[in-house]
């Protein structure tokens, strides 16, 4: 097999981010896939997924390693974020939409990235309105978390299943303002990094059903990713979260309008 070499650089990027992050693995890989390599959207979806899944088992085992993983959220998300992808797996396939090569799935890939961008932009404000009723109401606020939680992996279940994006970006906004005292920067990469890898492999399972899967354009993703997010993970402590994610959001959001012009 040949090696386009475009493919491993662009899977050392992402593996890069995703270490230093948490954030871009389906953000970034699949609208690279469908913009610039041109692949078609349901193949690209099926195939970031399982770039998704093998990438973040490296990122996951050296969070788990250093002790960065919050075990009781990661089963509270994954509570709900499995039986919703396995849900919407089965839509895909009922409805015919499983191989759709433009249309719904480049549209809520549009909107999932932008979404996406402006809950990343959002996070610190989330982060304090979170922090202040967890003080101000620690009873209630405790009293909500299992449930909350549980509907967030929901939600992100049913958006990775569809468009490879959510884990990662919304996953981490959502546990800041769940957990605004809780989750240090390094627990929250961690935490949603783990609980990304059964979703992803899920969800990645299903598009494998679909035939929604390029093995060959996987593995050449992989040669990069894998180093990249190794990178990533020894950096991350030391990289400037702020500006990453403020420039990621600024990316994400004119990706997701071009996608939703196209």
């Amino acid at each position: 097999m040949t090696i386009d070499w475009i493919n491993p650089v662009a899977g050392f990027f992402v593996g890069v981010v995703v270490g230093v992050t948490g954030v871009g693995g389906g953000a970034l890989m699949t609208p690279i896939l469908v913009l610039l390599f041109g692949v078609a959207p349901a193949a690209a979806v099926g195939t970031d997924l399982w770039f998704a899944a093998m990438t973040k088992v490296v990122g996951g085992t050296m969070h788990h390693r250093r002790g960065g993983v919050d075990w009781q959220v990661v089963r509270r998300l994954a509570t709900g974020s499995l039986p919703a992808a396995m849900a919407t797996l089965w839509w895909l396939h009922q409805s015919g939409n499983g191989q759709s090569r433009s249309g719904m799935l480049v549209t809520m890939l549009g909107v999932v990235l932008v979404a996406t961008a402006l809950a990343m932009l959002w996070k610190s404000r989330l982060h304090t309105i979170g922090r202040a009723r967890r003080i101000g109401s620690p009873t209630a606020f405790k009293r909500m978390q299992p449930t909350a939680t549980v509907v967030a992996g929901a939600v992100i279940g049913v958006l990775v299943t569809l468009t490879s994006v959510g884990a990662g970006a919304l996953g981490t906004v959502l546990l800041v303002y769940l957990y605004p005292l809780r989750m240090t920067p390094a627990r929250l990469v961690g935490t949603d990094i783990v609980h990304a890898i059964p979703l992803t492999v899920v969800a990645g399972l299903g598009h494998l059903w679909l035939g929604n899967v390029d093995f060959a354009l996987l593995g050449q993703l992989l040669l990069g990713s894998v180093p990249g997010i190794v990178l990533g993970s020894i950096i991350g402590a030391r990289a400037p979260d702020r500006l990453l994610r403020t420039a990621i959001a600024i990316v994400l959001a004119a990706i997701g309008g071009k996608l939703l012009l196209t």
